[in-house]
C-alpha cells in the first residue's frame, strides 16, 4: 500500500479534533505525572515509533535514517527538543491560556527577527497593526493574570525565545536537506529521544523519578496518569499526520482559519472541564491575541491555487514534499506537540 486516501472533511475534522485537544491534554498530563523529562521522551518515543512503524506498513514515507543527515540535523533537533522541554515546563506551571497567548506572541518576534538580523523587509501596515493587537491582547492578559509566577513567566519566557528560534532559523537550515515532512518528524523526534538521558541527568529529574518509585511502596501504577500520558503520545502523533494532510489537502487560508477555529475550541473545552483558566477578562485578552494572529496570518500569507475539490476524496501522496512545511507547522506539526509545541 502506498497511498492512504481521506476525505477532505475528515482530514479537516481529524486536525480540528486533535488540535483543539492537545494543549489540554498536555496540562492534564502534566499535572497527574509531573516529570516533564519523561514524558517528553515518552512522546518522542511514540512519534519516532510510530512514524517508523507506519512506513514499514507502507501507509507513509519517511527518509530513512543516515548518520550524516543526523550531524547535519543534530541543531535543529536540538532547539526543538528545547522548545519541547520549555513548552511542557510551562504547562507543568502554567495554565492552558498562557501557553496560548505567549504561543500567540510568536509572530511579533519573528517579525522583530526577521527584520533585525536576516535584513528582511519592514512588515506591512496591516501585519504592524496586526501585531499591536497581538501586544495588547498578551500585554492585558499578563496585567490580570491572578496566577501570574515568576516561575510560569520565566519558562513562558524561555518557550517564547526558544520557538521563535526555530521560526526564523532552524527551519531555513533544515530544508536545505532535503527531507520529506515525516523525515522531518522521524529525525526530530528520534533525534530528541537519544539526547533526553542527557537533559534528565542536567536538570536532575532522574532524582525525582527514583524517589518517587521509592516512596510508591511498589505501586508503580496509577491508572489516571497512564490513561493521560497515552493521550499526550497518541495525540501528538495524530497532530503531525493530521496536521500534514489537512495542509496539503485544503487552501491556505482555509488551514489558517481552521487552526484560529481550533484555539477557540481549546479555549472553550479549557474553561469548561475544569478551573485551570484564566479570568474572564483574561480569556477576552486571548481572544484578541487570537484575532492578531489571524491578521497577521492574512497580511503574509501568499495564496496558492485551490486543490480540485470535485474529487469524492483525497490521496495523500507518500512522497510528501518538504516545501510544503510553514511556520505554523513548527506549532504543531514537526513537533507533533508543540500545540502542546
Amino acid at each position: 500500500m502506498s497511498s492512504i486516501r481521506f476525505t477532505t472533511s475528515g482530514l479537516v475534522l481529524g486536525y480540528a479534533f486533535s488540535s483543539s485537544l492537545l494543549a489540554v491534554i498536555n496540562k492534564y498530563a502534566i499535572t497527574l505525572f509531573n516529570y516533564p523529562g519523561l514524558l517528553t521522551a515518552l512522546q518522542y518515543l511514540t512519534s519516532a515509533l510510530g512514524v517508523w512503524v507506519l512506513g514499514k506498513l507502507g501507509f507513509l514515507h519517511h527518509d530513512a535514517f543516515t548518520v550524516e543527515t543526523a550531524k547535519k540535523f543534530l541543531p535543529a533537533a536540538l532547539v526543538f527538543y528545547l522548545a519541547i522541554f520549555t513548552n511542557t515546563n510551562l504547562l507543568r506551571h502554567a495554565n492552558v491560556d498562557t501557553f496560548i497567548v505567549f504561543r500567540s506572541l510568536t509572530p511579533l518576534l519573528v517579525a522583530i527577527a526577521d527584520t533585525t538580523f536576516r535584513k528582511q523587509p519592514c512588515p506591512s501596515k496591516l501585519t504592524f497593526i496586526s501585531l499591536l493587537i497581538i501586544l495588547g491582547g498578551a500585554v492585558g492578559y499578563v496585567a490580570t493574570d491572578s496566577a501570574f509566577t515568576l516561575t510560569a513567566y520565566s519558562w513562558a519566557l524561555a518557550y517564547l525565545i526558544t520557538i521563535t528560534t526555530e521560526m526564523v532559523y532552524i527551519k531555513h537550515m533544515v530544508m536545505n536537506l532535503g527531507l520529506n515532512t515525516w523525515g522531518f518528524v522521524f529525525y526530530n523526534n528520534l533525534l530528541s529521544l537519544m539526547m533526553a538521558p542527557v537533559f534528565w541527568i542536567i536538570t536532575g529529574e532522574y532524582n525525582e523519578v527514583f524517589a518517587a518509585l521509592g516512596a510508591s511502596g511498589g505501586k508503580w501504577f496509577e491508572f489516571n496518569a497512564f490513561l493521560a500520558v497515552s493521550l499526550s503520545c497518541l495525540f501528538g502523533l495524530l497532530i503531525s499526520f493530521f496536521g500534514f494532510a489537512a495542509r496539503r489537502a485544503i487552501s491556505a487560508t482555509a488551514f489558517t482559519v481552521t487552526g484560529v477555529v481550533n484555539k477557540f475550541l481549546t479555549v472553550v473545552i479549557n474553561v469548561f472541564i475544569w478551573d485551570k483558566h484564566a479570568s474572564p477578562f483574561g480569556i477576552v485578552c486571548l481572544c484578541f491575541t487570537i484575532i492578531g494572529g489571524v491578521m497577521y496570518q492574512q497580511s503574509v500569507t501568499v495564496p496558492r491555487p485551490l486543490i480540485n475539490e470535485t474529487n469524492a476524496s483525497k490521496t495523500l501522496d507518500s512522497k510528501t514534499d518538504s516545501g510544503d512545511f510553514e511556520d505554523d507547522s513548527h506549532g504543531k506539526g514537526i513537533s507533533g506537540k508543540l500545540a502542546s509545541v
